[in-house]
């Protein structure tokens, strides 16, 4: 009989997910459909779902009209470079206060987690002049500089908390067998922490991917990602 009520228990939840996944996918799945659209067929009413005109040229326009593409590859650049160097910082800041904490460890940590608390908008007059100054401003080095800090404590308290899953007594054992600190965290740290910062970089590369604020204020033309270059399609009437 509880074999018999839950399978069809289980049906139902598998069905409930489902329908939930879909509404969550249809708006993607929407905008992909819109992309092979004319623009009359985009804003037809009743809108139309599979029966339309199916072409490509809205992807020939935007790269005609814009250069989509290097757009895309400063959002590539700019979001895997940031990440990148942040896990370079942020490997063995997590690795001492995980290891070698002190009495100030939790107390550093709440203060790395309360900056994302600071509005942007906040010290965004003091970082431009300072790139304005240093020759930084529509570089992609100024946006992997910015979007580094920005995203710098969420990498070191992601790692800091993988890292405490790792017991100690295996780096012990390391350096029992002569391992420095150098090869402790790069061939026995890293290898056995590699899940923790896999999804650590991915989080990342979608925060540096998705963010606006600064790409907007700090780009022109040069280092533009695609988030500055959909935004130049705004207008008052809408895109």
């Amino acid at each position: 009989m509880a074999r018999a009520a839950s399978r069809p228990r289980r049906i139902a939840f598998t069905a409930l997910a489902w329908v939930v996944a879909l509404a969550i996918f249809f708006p993607v799945l929407w905008t992909v459909l819109t992309s092979f659209k004319t623009e009359a067929e985009a804003v037809a009413i009743p809108p139309r779902f599979l029966d339309f005109s199916w072409t490509t040229e809205n992807y020939a326009e935007v790269q005609v009209r814009s250069d989509y593409f290097r757009h895309f590859v400063n959002s590539v650049v700019i979001s895997f470079g940031s990440t990148l160097l942040g896990l370079i910082l942020a490997i063995p800041a997590a690795w001492s206060m995980a290891f070698v904490p002190s009495r100030r460890t939790k107390d550093i940590l709440m203060w790395m987690l309360s900056t994302k608390m600071l509005p942007p908008v906040g010290v965004l007059v003091p970082i431009y002049l300072l790139f304005r100054d240093t020759g930084l401003l529509d570089t992609r080095t100024g946006l992997v500089i910015v979007l580094t800090l920005i995203n710098l404590p969420i990498i070191v308290w992601m790692l800091f908390t993988y890292f405490r899953e790792i017991p100690g007594e295996i780096l012990e054992a390391a350096r029992m067998d002569g391992a420095g600190l150098r090869e402790e965290i790069i061939y026995v740290l890293t290898p056995m922490a590699v899940p923790g910062i896999a999804s650590t970089l991915l989080l990342n590369v979608i925060l540096a991917w998705n963010e606006a604020f600064w790409t907007l204020n700090l780009t022109a033309a040069k280092a533009a990602p695609l988030t500055a270059f959909i935004a130049s399609y705004s207008s008052p009437e809408g895109l």
